[in-house]
């Protein structure tokens, strides 16, 4: 398993919490951005610097990550590629994206992008609460700990 991270939108707390997940568990981590991002030394953490360019840093996790990776990401058609080449996608919000809830997912960004072009004012997400932290380091720490005790026991 290796763990990227889309991280040009990846709020700075929830990184943090990745890069001591990392060192804790000795799973090698990446972060594909456009810019420069600054990343503890560590010889389990990276960071991919890509070209500037929409959806770059996305192409680059899709063609890079491989079945039985994790993908921290927001973006849903990206979570959706990586789920079909058989990566786990986890929000930054804690959300468990699956084969099950991803169609409907796509569905509602497909709606919600319809009514912004025609006017609509939808409102962006709210601010990253103290819950969601929590649900995230509880999702990620599940995944992780199943990886780790499956590679204890090959």
């Amino acid at each position: 398993m290796k763990i990227w991270v889309d991280a040009d939108a990846c709020p700075v707390v929830i990184r943090e919490i990745l890069f001591k997940a990392a060192e804790r568990t000795r799973i090698n981590m990446t972060l594909v951005a456009n810019q420069a991002i600054r990343v503890p030394a560590s010889r389990h953490i990276t960071m991919l610097q890509v070209m500037p360019g929409f959806d770059v840093a996305d192409n680059e996790i899709v063609k890079k990550a491989e079945a039985g990776d994790l993908v921290i990401t927001s973006d849903i058609p990206l979570a959706a590629e990586v789920i079909e080449n058989g990566a786990a996608a986890l929000s930054p919000r804690g959300e468990l994206f699956t084969p099950e809830n991803i169609r409907g997912r796509l569905n509602m960004r497909d709606f919600m992008d319809t009514m912004r072009s025609s006017g609509v004012h939808t409102g962006g997400p709210p601010p990253l609460s103290q819950t969601d932290r929590q649900i995230f380091a509880n999702h990620l720490d599940r995944i992780l700990t199943r990886y780790t005790s499956t590679r204890k026991n090959s």
